[in-house]
Formats: structure tokens, C-alpha cells, sequence
């Protein structure tokens, strides 16, 4: 009888097992055909397309360089400068992305005015050929159409803001990457004769000699606040001279302003890469920007003893007017070109000194918190 029972089982257990390998070996064959079946619709190898695809250490580099508020767009799409170039009506109907290559590198000239310097303007801009420069004039006075009459006026761009300084109008309408496809700055006041001037000359000159950041030199009938600046006879350029006796001397071995590496701020002249630094120092809150002068050489790509400095051949008459568009100078001005009360000049001079103090403690606290910064120029005296 245990014979008997002990037989069943073997064939019970035969018959699981067969039925379990016909099972599996039947989902094994349905396996095989699917697996050759996908393998007869494949493409071959090389017409398989290949995502591209960058390591992710590649890209967080790459992210690190992008445009602060570009990195939920994809690199291409981001465009981060602009310009004042007008798209014209009439040329509607053309490719808009039409690259004009022919076209020579821009300027830009950008000056604070009221109209009642409008004539003195309008010869200043005839000297500057529209098709080297943009202008852009900040009216400090509020008066625009008054400036329609001129023939360059429609191509320039207006900015119209009351009681405001060419400081004021710089920091807040030339931030470096709307004018970035510049190839100078030209941040001027606007009481400059220019009868002595051809900006084009001054260009071949300032880049045969390196001058990142310059200024023409102000004839000697001009009202002259520092002797850097008055116009040296027989040169193209200097930067640097010399004063052996009396205060503030200069000598052959002085390495700081007011004796080299210097400009006044009436009429100062930036390569891009010069104002994309410059305009960083530019305090938001000081609209006069006394005390920027003595650190422009900072900005100067490189030796400020060699790229700033004082374009002798091209030289302008400074003709001192107090006018609200202009600071930066010794005569701070207050009004829209008419002369200004006492009391008000007063006022203003204040202003500027109280100003000077401040740039100067931001400055030394800047130098002191950041452990990260060498001062180039480590011997601040402006003397030898």
C-alpha cells in the first residue's frame, strides 16, 4: 500500500514539473520571436540619431557664465546686449536679420543739455558724423521739441528728465550692456567749443596710443581747474606733468593723480571695456560723482600711467558755464545754463564736497571687506 502511494506522488510530481517547463519554455519562445522581431525593424547603427550631450560639470560651467535670470532658456535664444540703433519705417520690408557688415564700428557721444545752450550743441554735434556716432541727449530741463528744428535731432535719442545730473542720466540710461556694441564713450558737458576738434582724428589717436580712458586737452583759454589737462604744444598726447614747487607737486617718478593716470570728468573719453568699469563705481546716490576722477585709473585695462591720458592735437575750449547737466568739475553746477544764485552754487558746492566724503569712506571700507582684492596701486600719494 506504501508502494502504491509513494507511486502516485512521483507521477503527480512528474506531471507539475512537465507542465511548468512547457510553460516556461513556451514564454521563452515568445521571447526569442518578439526579441528577433524588434531586431529585424531596427535601423542600423549609423542611422540611429545620437542625442548630444554634454557632461554635467560642462554644462554648470557653462551655466556660470550666463546672464543673471537667462538659465531657463536655452543658450542660444539669450541675447544680452542692445543698442540705440532706430529701425527706420521705410525699411520695414527688409530681412530683419539683414547684417549691414559694411558698416563701420560706432561711437556714442552723450551729452546733458538745455536749450539754452542749443546753439553751442548744435555745433558741438555737427562735428561728430552720423555715420561714426550715435548721440544721446539727456535734457535736464525737460525740453525736448524745442531741439526739432535741428537736421540731426530725429536720429538722436531724447531723454528727458528734470534737475538732473549727467551722473545721474549716466548711470541709469548707459548701463555697459546697452551700450556695449559702442567702441568709445564719449560722457561730455555740454559748454565745449569745438573748433579745434575732428573726433575721427581723436579716435586714430587714442587707439594708436592705447587710451582706454582720455580726454582732449582744453585750450589755455579755458577755465583750467587741474594743469594735466591744459593743452601741451608740439605732441599729440601726454599723460603725465610736472610741478616741483608750491602744493600738490609732480615729479618724473609720481605714479598716481593728479600728476599721470588721470582725467577731468567735463569731457572723458571710455573704450567699452573702460566704462563697463566705470560704471560700476558710478554710486547711484551721488549724483555729482566728485572723487570718481581720482579712481578712474582702475579702470584703465592695465597701467593707468599708459592708458589714460590727454589728447594734445585735439583740443576743446571749456567755457565754464553752470549749468545742471555738468558735475564732477570744481564748479559744480545747479541750473539750466543760466548763471545760478550764490546761494544755490553754495548749496551745490556743499552737496559735491559732502558727496567727495562719502565715495571716499565707501571706497577705503570696499578695500578693507574685500580680502579678495590687491590694489594695483598700493603708494596713493599724488606726489613723487
Amino acid at each position: 500500500m506504501a508502494a502504491l502511494i509513494f507511486s502516485v506522488l512521483v507521477f503527480l510530481a512528474g506531471a507539475v514539473v512537465a507542465i511548468q517547463y512547457k510553460e516556461n519554455f513556451s514564454i521563452w519562445q515568445l521571447q526569442q520571436k518578439g526579441t528577433v522581431a524588434t531586431e529585424k525593424i531596427r535601423p542600423p547603427t549609423s542611422e540611429v540619431p545620437v542625442q548630444p550631450t554634454e557632461e554635467p560639470n560642462v554644462c554648470e560651467k557653462k551655466n556660470q557664465c550666463r546672464p543673471s535670470g537667462s538659465e531657463p532658456l536655452p543658450r542660444g535664444i539669450v541675447q544680452d546686449k542692445s543698442n540705440f540703433e532706430m529701425v527706420q519705417m521705410e525699411s520695414l520690408g527688409a530681412d530683419p536679420e539683414r547684417n549691414d557688415d559694411a558698416r563701420p564700428p560706432k561711437s556714442l557721444l552723450a551729452i546733458p543739455v538745455g536749450i539754452k545752450q542749443k546753439a553751442v550743441v548744435d555745433k558741438l554735434v555737427a562735428k561728430f558724423p552720423a555715420a561714426n556716432f550715435v548721440v544721446m541727449l539727456f535734457h535736464y530741463d525737460g525740453v525736448v521739441d524745442g531741439w526739432r528744428d535741428l537736421k540731426w535731432s530725429d536720429d538722436a535719442i531724447h531723454v528727458a528728465v528734470r534737475d538732473q545730473t549727467k551722473w545721474w542720466f549716466a548711470k541709469r540710461f548707459l548701463h555697459p550692456d546697452v551700450v556695449a556694441e559702442y567702441e568709445y564713450i564719449f560722457l561730455w558737458d555740454e559748454d565745449m567749443e569745438v573748433d579745434s576738434f575732428d573726433p575721427l582724428e581723436y579716435l586714430r589717436i587714442a587707439r594708436r596710443e592705447g587710451l582706454d580712458i582720455s580726454q582732449p586737452a582744453l585750450d589755455r583759454r579755458s577755465q583750467i581747474h587741474h594743469r594735466l589737462t591744459a593743452r601741451a604744444r608740439n605732441v599729440d598726447v601726454h599723460r603725465r606733468f610736472y610741478k616741483t614747487s608750491g602744493h600738490g607737486r609732480c615729479y618724473g617718478n609720481s605714479t598716481g593723480p593728479p600728476c599721470t593716470g588721470w582725467v577731468e570728468m567735463m569731457v572723458p573719453v571710455f573704450s567699452r571695456a573702460a566704462w563697463r568699469c566705470a560704471w560700476h563705481m558710478i554710486q547711484n546716490d551721488l549724483i555729482y560723482a566728485w572723487g570718481m576722477d581720482f579712481k578712474l585709473g582702475y579702470c584703465a585695462q592695465g597701467d593707468r600711467r599708459h592708458n589714460v591720458g590727454v589728447v594734445d592735437s585735439q583740443y576743446v575750449l571749456h567755457r565754464g558755464i553752470p549749468t545742471l547737466g555738468g558735475g564732477g568739475g570744481a564748479a559744480a553746477p545747479v541750473s539750466a545754463s543760466a548763471p545760478t544764485p550764490a546761494a544755490d552754487r553754495s548749496a551745490v558746492r556743499q552737496r559735491s564736497s559732502t558727496e567727495l566724503q562719502v565715495f571716499n569712506r565707501r571706497w577705503n571700507e570696499a578695500v578693507e571687506e574685500d580680502g579678495c582684492w590687491t590694489d594695483p596701486y598700493p603708494t596713493t600719494a599724488t606726489n613723487g
